[in-house]
């Protein structure tokens, strides 16, 4: 393991090397940030920061793991208010910090503390707790953090021993925030639903290519969102990466990885990640994001610096703004609660259109590689070079849906899964206690469905091709009624919306209403074919137009009988109809 030389000069001359009670530093830091502490030391140190700073810090468990761990939170501040509800009196906003959703990628936990214990000492950042109440969770994988091992993160520099990506029950917590699986999932939401923070800020590390940057700092919304709500986005962005670029970093506003992988003069591509990331989940909340990542072939030193440094700037950026970026974010609420009717987009793209970018990278060759056979790329780290290579960061909406000028229906059979995954998000909803015999909605029936080929993150996902259309069906008491009009629009378009990328729908929730459980017997369809085309000559026409134009249908003798199985009494008009019912009308 080889030491930052800059960092540990650093230490030693500045007030992070200030002496502390040892009750109060890391594992990390008394090893001049080589190791990482085990998760005992996070509950140990909870329990001491409110201890040290009993009018500042209190310690809460807000979730327990499936494993049995305490998930613990910090909560700070110097106003006195350590509850949502104080919060809200005061009108302070809330910057909630998470570490460890990947704990292999631990800089986070290490750099919090560093940084909360400077600032509540006065040493940094004055006066920032008294605008703000900071949520610092320093592990949120907990189980993961668990299974140490030195080689957890073989392609990142340190610590020597860190956590493992996925949780105990092999979660991928980043990709969970819209379905919620993970009982750790579940409890963050708790969290952020009782404490509704401004500012989600989501700590990792990247993996990659080798080159000189150390860190991106990503937010949203900037491109997705409330396109007022942006320029608040926008600012926290461009003010992070000012502040920390003055402390010596190198910081890029995009995600720093190849558009083709371990291709430098592929350069990079910006873009908007769907809502099972954190960065794509909260600007549906009327909320902002921000992702901060280390650059992994930086020593941990450097990182644990880098790391620090990002999350004082947005305490400090917070400070300054947050009450203007509050008032953004509630009328940024206020105009979600009149979107029904409204265009929404579902999914974004990033065009083709490019510009040449000079980035910090090393001297490379690419060769055939005599152990795989791949063209592979070698990187010379003691020869710096500036690449100039494409960057793509024009995004626009790619999938997009007027949203309904009322509500969804949720119809009873499925009143009880739904309403627990939108209670999940605090999403308003309410249950019709009557029958609605001939309700007019709109249906979406799949014209075609396609199921994963594998299981990805435990499910078996889903996509569509087909369209909404107006009828009347009948609804059974018991059904839940959905309004689009309230803060969460976005995110109950999201979630109900079939063809959104995240949708409850795409996580295959409702596979069942796509598998097709009655059939007619080969030797019965046959006589039903007869009957039909005897009864209907028109029908018997069609038939023989399609056998004449379509060789595939004609080559196909189950696609012959089902083009009447189709038509006879018989057939489940359920099937391939999406259980989720749209209406203009509130019920």
């Amino acid at each position: 393991m080889i030491r930052s030389a800059l960092m540990l000069a650093m230490l030693a001359a500045t007030p992070l090397s200030h002496a502390a009670a040892p009750a109060l530093t890391t594992v990390s830091e008394r090893s001049g940030f080589q190791a990482t502490g085990r998760y005992d030391e996070v509950i140990q140190l909870c329990a001491a920061f409110q201890k040290a700073y009993p009018k500042a810090v209190k310690c809460v468990e807000f979730g327990r793991t499936p494993e049995g761990r305490p998930m613990m939170a910090l909560v700070a501040s110097t106003s006195g208010a350590f509850t949502p509800q104080a919060a809200k009196k005061q009108g302070l906003p809330v910057t909630l910090v998470q570490g460890g959703i990947h704990a292999g990628e631990i800089d986070g936990k290490d750099a919090g503390f560093l940084a909360l214990r400077e600032i509540l000492d006065g040493r940094l950042a004055k006066g920032v707790l008294g605008k703000q109440v900071l949520v610092f969770v320093p592990v949120f994988n907990v189980d993961g953090h668990e299974r140490f091992g030195r080689w957890n993160r073989p392609n990142q520099r340190g610590p020597v021993e860190m956590g493992w990506r996925t949780t105990a029950q092999n979660f991928n917590l980043n990709r969970d925030y819209v379905k919620a699986d993970a009982p750790e999932m579940q409890a963050m939401l708790g969290l952020v639903n009782a404490w509704d923070p401004l500012t989600y800020v989501d700590l990792h590390v990247t993996d990659g290519a080798k080159f000189q940057h150390d860190v991106s700092i990503q937010v949203e919304p900037v491109y997705s969102g409330d396109p007022e709500f942006r320029q608040a986005g926008l600012a926290l962005r461009s003010n992070v990466i000012a502040d920390i670029a003055k402390q010596g970093s190198t910081p890029q506003s995009y995600y720093m990885s190849f558009a083709k992988t371990d291709d430098p003069q592929s350069g990079f591509v910006d873009g908007v990640s769907d809502p099972r990331f954190s960065t794509g989940y909260f600007p549906l909340r009327n909320r902002m994001a921000l992702l901060v990542e280390t650059h992994s072939w930086k020593d941990y030193p450097t990182r644990v610096r880098i790391t620090h440094n990002s999350v004082v700037s947005i305490l400090e950026q917070v400070a300054k703004h947050g009450a203007q970026w509050l008032r953004a974010a509630s009328a940024a609420d206020a105009r979600a609660s009149t979107l029904a009717g409204s265009t929404v987009a579902l999914s974004y793209r990033t065009t083709d259109k490019a510009r040449m970018v000079d980035f910090n990278g090393y001297e490379y060759t690419r060769t055939p590689s005599d152990v795989s056979g791949i063209l592979m790329t070698r990187y010379d780290e003691s020869k710096p070079q500036v690449w100039r290579v494409p960057l793509r960061e024009e995004v626009v909406a790619e999938r997009e849906v007027t949203a309904p000028r009322a509500g969804y229906i949720v119809p009873a059979a499925y009143a009880d899964m739904v309403a627990k995954k939108l209670a999940l998000h605090g999403i308003a909803f309410r249950k019709l206690g009557q029958a609605l015999p001939a309700a007019q909605v709109e249906t979406f029936r799949a014209d075609k469905a396609v199921f994963g080929a594998t299981s990805f993150e435990s499910h078996q996902r889903l996509t569509l091709e087909g369209a909404w259309k107006a009828e009347a069906r009948a609804v059974a008491g018991g059904a839940l009624y959905v309004p689009v009009n309230q803060p969460k629009a976005r995110l109950v378009v999201a979630m109900l919306e079939p063809q959104a990328p995240d949708s409850l729908l795409a996580w295959g929730l409702f596979n069942n209403a796509y598998e097709r459980k009655e059939y007619m017997e080969e030797y019965v369809a046959e006589d039903v074919a007869r009957e039909q085309m005897a009864a209907d000559p028109a029908l018997a026409a069609e038939f023989k137009r399609r056998l004449e134009t379509d060789a595939a249908f004609a080559k196909n003798p189950h696609a012959r009988l089902e083009f009447f199985a189709r038509r006879h009494a018989s057939w489940d008009e359920r099937f391939n109809l999406y259980p989720v019912l749209r209406t203009n009308v509130a019920p």
